[in-house]
């Protein structure tokens, strides 16, 4: 188990190393879906958010691992 979290990690490392705006960018597209859900869904979904924590979360994490990569 340890050794394939090991080589999941050393692989996501590698594809994002050169891919360093991607996550900020799919935070982003997820943020922009959310105002849409916002806009044109009712119901708990429109409501809760969702998609508008996950883009920001996901943004940050990007960012983050784009300056240590």
């Amino acid at each position: 188990m340890i050794r394939f979290l090991s080589k999941l990690l050393d692989n996501a490392s590698e594809y994002f190393a050169a891919r360093k705006g991607l996550l900020p960018l799919l935070g982003i597209v997820l943020v922009i879906i959310n105002f849409l859900v916002r806009l044109f869904v009712p119901g708990w979904l429109s409501n809760s958010d969702l998609f508008l924590h996950l883009g920001i979360v996901i943004a940050i994490f990007g960012l983050m691992l784009a300056r240590a990569l």
